[in-house]
């Protein structure tokens, strides 16, 4: 395989922005598959979409792989969902992708979940096309989309195409780069026509293609210098400019069509293999195993050390299924190569190229490539290299689940069946997280969002026949200070024989609003009043009592504890005596700090025709939600609102019968805010009135 010629890209969007569509006649134009699939209607569904639940629900779920040809060009093509709450699948496909595509909607334009991709993008570095999908939708307005991606995502933004027609009378396009108006002929628009620009739509394509150049020209002095003078700019030129500025992610290709209508998506398909990077023409540096700042530099060479990270776990019929991108180095189906977190070696039994749900075996694979491998035991994120302690690659960036929900198996054997499903998901999922509440025994399981837990659930009756009773969701509180407090407290236990003695003299107060972290320890004892190594078990003892805060039993943050003075005893005293202290001493000295509740705010984006604009937003303040802005857009209304979490449980529901079933809405955490006294008060009184419960019920 020639590196040059690989391309490994991944198509994000906010939901419903039409990936699985266009994946779909990506597919299709490449030869990969030889018949036209729609995500809804008749048929057997999208090739992307091959879980059960994805084909019934019209959505993606989990982010699939496949691998296609265009131009002599391997392009490893990865769909990710398009959920808030499946958001990991599109973090840990970026981690490992060199490029991307960033679907957008011609109405729609930049919507909440876009603007989440982009800055997953930006955090991992990816350079990305944009690709205007739906032109063919009343109120499509590709200019407008720009703007909104100029001024939203803060980047260069411009059109390498413009329309021809508009809405329904959608037709093709007209390439700026070549000056030539291009149709989709066909069944299927597989034929594409390259005809002369309409007389009528000359100056107008005129004038873009001098401001796309001078867009451009500012990436380059040697294009500039020929506009300058008025020269003709070459074809070559224009592309190694655009090429060059999209690999420093200074510039961002726009490109426009409509994939459920098959127009637009060749065009596509020769600018990510024009302008999309090939693994070699991007900086790839792993860390020192044990020196995180030493930067080891990979490259893309098969001869050298095999490095690669397992990025997605699935676990199939057959086994567990790595997929896995290699770095450098290469593969061989059946050698030995070392999980570096774990310093084991484990045996590559088998080496497949994917294609969504289909499987082809293959011997070896190259630096640059992604693949999946059998017979390995490896966590999201593991670093693999042909050695112990080598190196080991940034790891992938999870978010905090924000919602809770118990389960409970109906009966004895789905007991069983319930515990294989949750540490399979588990495993799979990073942002899926399964916890057993100490009290009541009860089975927690939490995750990014309702949607993300109720297709968990579903999933456990399908592939593990396994039925189950669903407490109502909860809600992750949040405990802290609001002002400080000092405490001096002694810790003395006199039985038999040794006993325990430890004092600690300080104060706690609220965290700097700039600080990263949401504790803080600081230890200003001086002349040896608390010995060295007794100060590391007072932090512990903070820690651990932090876990469950005194007001309602909620984590503690945004925190300092500071540590000045205390007292000893030369037989009584040691690390046990100290962190029992300091776990005692914050549970008295932290309801002192006048302490709150904080709860997860969601940014709520509604859509829905405008003759319900005001009932929406009236609804959403009855919700304490807070309006940010409304927007039209053709003839749709956007509303964006902050809604508390506790707020927003059946919302859906209600969404749809207020706007006779035609509002769609997606949500994403925003951040925690305090909760207004009356309601901490209920739900202090709540939590109370549940472990009384309890205590009666283990009696």
């Amino acid at each position: 395989m020639d590196a040059t010629k690989l391309r490994n890209i991944g198509i994000s969007a906010h939901i419903d922005s039409g990936k699985t569509t266009l994946s779909e006649r990506i597919l299709f134009y490449a030869g990969r598959i030889h018949r036209v699939q729609e995500v809804r209607g008749e048929g057997d569904g999208a090739t992307m979409d091959h879980m059960e639940l994805e084909k019934e629900r019209g959505i993606t779920i989990t982010s699939a792989a496949t691998q296609v040809t265009w131009e002599e060009h391997q392009i490893n093509l990865i769909d990710t969902p398009g959920h808030v709450d499946f958001t990991v699948e599109v973090e840990r496909s970026l981690r490992v992708l060199d490029g991307a595509v960033l679907v957008l909607c011609a109405v729609g334009g930049v919507q909440s979940q876009s603007l989440t991709v982009d800055r997953q993008m930006k955090r991992y570095r990816v350079p990305r096309l944009a690709f205007i999908n739906k032109m063919d939708r009343t109120g499509a307005n590709p200019q407008r989309v720009v703007e909104q991606v100029r001024e939203k995502m803060k980047c260069d933004a411009v059109l390498m195409q413009l329309p021809i027609g508009a809405e329904e009378d959608f037709e093709g396009v007209l390439d700026l780069i070549t000056m030539k108006a291009l149709y989709f002929d066909g069944s299927n628009g597989e034929k594409v026509r390259a005809d002369e620009i309409p007389e009528d739509r000359l100056d107008e394509a005129q004038a873009a293609r001098q401001q796309m150049l001078e867009a451009i020209s500012m990436y380059s002095d040697e294009l500039m210098e020929l506009l300058l003078s008025e020269e003709d700019v070459p074809e070559k030129l224009i592309h190694q400019v655009i090429e060059s500025a999209v690999h420093d992610l200074d510039f961002t290709p726009v490109y426009l069509g409509t994939a459920f209508r098959n127009k637009g998506v060749q065009p596509l398909l020769d600018a990510v293999v024009r302008y999309l990077p090939a693994p070699m023409d991007r900086d790839k540096v792993a860390m020192g195993h044990d020196n995180p700042e030493e930067k080891i530099p990979l490259t893309v060479d098969p001869q050298a050390p095999f490095v690669g990270m397992a990025f997605k776990l699935v676990d199939d019929p057959y086994g567990q299924l790595t997929f896995m991108r290699i770095y450098q180095g290469k593969i061989k189906k059946g050698e030995q190569y070392t999980n570096q977190r774990t310093g084991r070696k484990q045996r590559f039994s088998r080496i497949l190229r994917m294609h969504s749900d289909n499987r082809e075996e293959i011997d070896e694979a190259s630096a640059g490539d992604i693949v999946a491998v059998m017979g390995v035991d490896a966590a999201s994120g593991d670093t693999y290299g042909q050695d112990a302690g080598y190196c080991t690659l940034e790891s992938i960036f999870v978010p905090e689940p924000v919602i809770k929900m118990a389960v409970e198996p109906l009966s004895r054997e789905a007991g069983d069946r319930l515990g294989k499903a949750l540490q399979r998901f588990r495993k799979e999922d990073p942002t899926f997280h399964v916890a057993t509440d100490e009290e009541t025994g009860e089975t927690v399981i939490a995750g990014m969002g309702e949607l993300h837990l109720e297709i968990y659930i579903e999933r456990m009756k399908r592939e593990y026949n396994c039925e189950v009773s669903v407490g109502a969701p909860k809600v992750s509180y949040r405990e802290t200070a609001t002002r400080r407090a000092d405490y001096d407290f002694k810790h003395k236990k006199q039985t038999g024989g040794s006993g325990q003695y430890a004092h600690i003299k300080g104060y706690l107060e609220p965290l700097a609003e700039d600080e990263e972290a949401s504790y803080l320890f600081e230890e200003k004892v001086v002349g040896g009043r608390i010995p060295k190594e007794y100060i590391p078990a007072v932090d512990k003892g903070f820690k651990a009592a932090m876990i469950k805060g005194p007001v309602a039993e909620y984590p503690v943050v945004n925190i300092t504890a500071v540590l000045e003075d205390g007292s000893y005893h030369e037989v009584d005293s040691s690390d046990m005596a100290f962190q029992v202290c300091s776990r005692n001493c914050f549970k008295e000295t932290f309801l002192k700090t006048k302490p709150i509740l904080l709860e997860p705010v969601m940014k709520l984006e509604a859509e829905v025709p405008p003759d319900f604009q005001g009932p929406v937003t009236g609804e959403l303040t009855s919700r304490r939600g807070i309006i940010v802005s409304t927007d039209m857009a053709g003839d749709t209304a956007i509303i964006i609102a902050q809604v508390p979490l506790a707020e927003t449980f059946g919302y859906s529901t209600d969404l749809r019968s207020m706007t006779q079933g035609q509002g769609t809405f997606s949500m994403e955490f925003s951040h925690y805010r305090q909760v207004p006294s009356s309601i901490q008060e209920k739900i202090v009184a709540e939590r109370k009135a549940e472990k009384e419960k309890q205590a009666v019920g283990s009696k």
